[in-house]
């Protein structure tokens, strides 16, 4: 193995650990019991969903334009 090859295999398992351990943090937060417990977790989501499904009618729309003036 060369030089590259080893420190690559340290920052990916230094990665891997990292994580693993973010992984364990979310599923103990806090918040997401208090959001849920107001059920204010489904009015964030709808938002999120309404916000996501804009932006992806916008770039549809956008695309459709390109390809007209790409036809011309």
């Amino acid at each position: 193995m060369n030089k590259f090859q080893k420190i690559s295999l340290v920052f990916i398992g230094c990665l891997m650990q990292i994580i693993a351990n973010a992984q364990n943090a979310v599923a103990t937060a806090p918040p997401t019991d208090f959001m849920r417990s107001n059920g204010k977790i489904y009015l964030v989501m709808t938002i999120v969903v309404v916000i996501m499904t804009g932006l992806l009618l916008y770039v549809i729309s956008i695309d459709r334009k390109i390809s007209q003036l790409e036809k011309k």
